[in-house]
C-alpha cells in the first residue's frame, strides 16, 4: 500500500540546546548513551519541552555532544541518537539506520527470523523490532521512538515491504516514559505469523502473546539444551509456546511435559507439536509453575532434562532481594526434579540481577536441594541481541546449564 510520507521529527535549525551541569559530563564524555535528569540543567524551558523531542546536548563549557532524544518526565532524560548536532531526522535517516540493522542480521542468519533492532546497541534507543518473515512486531519503549513510529513504519516498508507491522507498545518501560499502552496493526490487515527455528515452524500470537510473540534471545540456548535431550524425559517449565520442549522433541526426546499458566500459549504449543507429529509424546499442563513444581517434587517426579525459564522476577530495582530468593527457590525445586545424571537449564531475564548474583542464588538453591552439580555453560542472549559497550547492564539474559550427577 502507498503511505503518505511521514514528516521529519523536527527542523534542525529549531532544535533546542540543553546544557549539562558543571562536572556532570563525565559519563557522556566517555560515550555513555544516556544523560540523567540530575546531570542536565533542567530549567523551566527544558521542563516544558515535549517528550521525545530531539535536542542538542552540550557540556557546561559548550562542548557539543550531538543530537539526543529528550524526555523531561523521565529519569533517563536524554538518549543519544547521533554525533551530528544538525542531523536531519527524516525518512532517509531512519532508513539508513534500519538498513545497518538489517545488514547485520542478514549476515548472522540465513532466514528472516530474528530481532531486527535491539535498542541502544543498534542506535535506536528504546526501540525493539522482531522479524517473523514478512511480519514485524515493533515496541517503542521511549518517547522519542514513539514519536518516530510513522517514519519507522515507512522506512521498514521501503526496506522489507512487510505484509504487516504490529505494535506491541505495552511494555512496563513505557510507563516510566509517561507513555500509554497501545497495541494493534500499524500496517496491513491481519497479523498471523509464525517463526522457523531449525526444522520447526512455531505458531505464535503477535497481538496478545507475551512481549513481541517469541523469545529470539533464547535461540542458541534452545539448540544447546535440545542437543542433550535424546531418549530423555523433558520438563519445560514456564514454557510459553513450547520453544525449549519442542526443540527437544525434534532432537529425539522420549517425552515432553509443557508447563505454563497461559492456556492460549499452551494451545499454540500443542498446535505446533501436532503439526510436526509430536502429539503422542508432548503433553501440556496449565498452572502456576512454582506451585506445580512443588507438587511434582512432593510426588517424586523425575526427568532427564528440566528447563526453568521464568518471566523476570525483578522487574524493578526494589524487587532485587525478593527475586534472588525466588531464583534460589526455583533452583531447589527444579534440581529436585532432575534424575541422577540429568541436566538442568535455568535462566533469568531480570536485568536488575547480575550474572554473579544469579549464579550465587542458583548455587544456594542447589545446596538446599542437596544436589551436587557441574556448571557446563553460562550463557546469554543470541547474536541478534547486541549490547552497547557502555550499557553492560542491558545484557539482561543469563542462563546456566548444569549436569547433576547424583
Amino acid at each position: 500500500m502507498d503511505l503518505p510520507q511521514a514528516a521529519p521529527l523536527d527542523r534542525p535549525q529549531d532544535r533546542p540546546v540543553l546544557r549539562l551541569l558543571p562536572g556532570r559530563d563525565r559519563r557522556v564524555r566517555a560515550g555513555h548513551p544516556w544523560a540523567f535528569s540530575n546531570e542536565i540543567a533542567m530549567g523551566p524551558a527544558a521542563r516544558g519541552l515535549a517528550p521525545g523531542l530531539p535536542v542538542r546536548l552540550v557540556g557546561d563549557d559548550g562542548r557539543p555532544y550531538g543530537t539526543w532524544l529528550f524526555n523531561p518526565h523521565s529519569l533517563i532524560a536524554a538518549r543519544f541518537l547521533s554525533e551530528d548536532p544538525g542531523v536531519e531526522l527524516d525518512l532517509d535517516f531512519f532508513t539508513a539506520r534500519l538498513a545497518e540493522c538489517l545488514a547485520l542480521r542478514n549476515a548472522l542468519y540465513p532466514d528472516p527470523y530474528y530481532r531486527l533492532v535491539h535498542a541502544e546497541a543498534d542506535g535506536l534507543p528504546g526501540l525493539v523490532i522482531d522479524r517473523y518473515g514478512d511480519v514485524l512486531a515493533i515496541q517503542a519503549n521511549t518517547a522519542g521512538m514513539d514519536r518516530a513510529l510513522p517514519l519507522l513504519v515507512e522506512a521498514l516498508s521501503r526496506l522489507i515491504a512487510p505484509r504487516a507491522i504490529v505494535a506491541r507498545n505495552d511494555a512496563p518501560a513505557r510507563k516510566l516514559e509517561g507513555l500509554p499502552d497501545s497495541s494493534g496493526l500499524l500496517l496491513g490487515e491481519e497479523a498471523t505469523a509464525h517463526v522457523r527455528e531449525g526444522r520447526l515452524d512455531f505458531s505464535i500470537d503477535l497481538l496478545s502473546g507475551q512481549k513481541t510473540g517469541w523469545f529470539f534471545d533464547q535461540r542458541d540456548n534452545r539448540a544447546r539444551v535440545a542437543s542433550l535431550a535424546r531418549d530423555r524425559s523433558v520438563l519445560d517449565a514456564f514454557c510459553h509456546t513450547g520453544g525449549f520442549g519442542l526443540a527437544a522433541a525434534a532432537q529425539g526426546a522420549r517425552s515432553i511435559e509443557l508447563l505454563d499458566r497461559s492456556e492460549p500459549a499452551l494451545a499454540l504449543a500443542m498446535d505446533t507439536a501436532a503439526r510436526h507429529g509430536f502429539g503422542e509424546i508432548v503433553s501440556a499442563r496449565r498452572g502456576d509453575a512454582m506451585v506445580v513444581l512443588e507438587e511434582m517434587l512432593g510426588a517424586g517426579r523425575r526427568y532427564g532434562l528440566v528447563v526453568a525459564d521464568p518471566p523476570a522476577f525483578a522487574k524493578l530495582r526494589k524487587d532485587h532481594a525478593v527475586a534472588l530468593r525466588g531464583y534460589a527457590r526455583l533452583a531447589r525445586l527444579a534440581a529436585g526434579l532432575v534424575e541422577p545424571g540429568g541436566f538442568l537449564f535455568i535462566a533469568s531475564c531480570s536485568h536488575h540481577v547480575s550474572t554473579g548474583e544469579f549464579t550465587d542464588a542458583i548455587a544456594y538453591g542447589l545446596g538446599r536441594a542437596r544436589r551436587p552439580a557441574r556448571l557446563l555453560a553460562t550463557t546469554g542472549a543470541g547474536l541478534d541481541h547486541p549490547v552497547h559497550p557502555m550499557l553492560p547492564e542491558s545484557a539482561y539474559l543469563k542462563g546456566l546449564l548444569l549436569h547433576l550427577p547424583a
